[in-house]
């Protein structure tokens, strides 16, 4: 049986530092797509009991960025595939923080340099809670897959940019995704 908490605790926080793959979930406000996006990479930070951050890397699309800047509900999954059963998920509102944003390199700073960043997302944690996750498998974590920032660090600014505004600029559902610097 699950069990549900006001605030990350320490032995929550222990089992989400050591997961290398978490999930991110969000929905538009009316209608439109559910989205579910797995992450990998070192890039989750847990600031305080009730508010953690992750990178969010240039990729095919931008449906959390469009999610949390229309309706800011966001929430986070980790599953243990290793060790005891236990699946972790954080229940919040978000925030995107740009790189054009004043706190953007603050929290930046406290991630591995990564070339394909394109905004940092904030969420307040209200509710967390754990399962016992019996049904997930085992599975051997091998190494990080290094294409997508292998990818970034031969582009250049401007490159970026251009996709972002090509790819990025809206969600599947046609909320407005990532903007460009001007």
């Amino acid at each position: 049986m699950g069990t549900a908490f006001e605030q990350i605790n320490e032995p929550m926080q222990a089992f989400i530092e050591r997961q290398h793959l978490f999930f991110v979930a969000t929905a538009p406000s009316e209608g439109g797509r559910v989205n579910m996006s797995p992450k990998g990479y070192d890039s989750f930070r847990i600031l305080g009991p009730n508010q953690v951050c992750y990178l969010d890397l240039t990729g095919s699309g931008a449906e959390t960025i469009a999610h949390v800047q229309d309706n800011g509900r966001i929430t986070f999954m980790f599953c243990a595939f290793e060790g005891k059963p236990n699946i972790v998920r954080l229940y919040g509102t978000g925030r995107v923080v740009t790189r054009r944003d004043p706190e953007f390199d603050e929290l930046n700073a406290s991630f591995d340099d990564n070339p394909g960043a394109r905004s940092i997302i904030v969420a307040d944690i209200d509710r967390t809670s754990n399962s016992c996750g019996y049904s997930v498998p085992f599975m051997d974590f091998v190494e990080e897959r290094t294409r997508l920032n292998d990818y970034w660090s031969e582009k250049s600014a401007d490159d970026m940019d251009a996709y972002w505004a090509k790819k990025n600029a809206h969600s599947i559902d046609g909320l407005a995704g990532v903007v460009p610097p001007a």
